[in-house]
């Protein structure tokens, strides 16, 4: 899932942690979670997250030991109203193969 396009005009890598937060909105993640969910290094995470604190589009919570980050409910899509992204390359050479 990701977040609302309306929230997607944001540096590269702020979209990239928005996204694993909101596909996994209801249980948050950890920066560890988000490092292996995207790819990007810890220093970039916790860049990004800055601004999205800032900006209001997270909210951190401290769960007994551990930190968990949430995505503000305004970014994340209804589920219904989920964008339909083009398929891809792979996704349209896979529906054309005889299984």
């Amino acid at each position: 899932m990701q977040a609302k396009p309306e929230y997607r005009d944001r540096d590269e890598p702020q979209v990239a942690v928005l996204d694993a937060l909101v596909d996994r909105h209801e249980e948050g993640m950890t920066v560890f979670e988000l490092r292996s969910g995207t790819d990007l290094d810890i220093d970039t995470i916790e860049t990004a997250l800055g601004g999205l604190k800032e900006a209001g589009l997270i909210r951190v919570e401290e769960e007994g030991s551990r930190t968990r980050i949430y995505p503000d409910e305004r970014v994340v899509p209804e589920p219904g109203e989920a964008e339909e992204t083009e398929p891809s390359l792979v996704d349209r050479v896979l529906e054309r193969l005889p299984l």
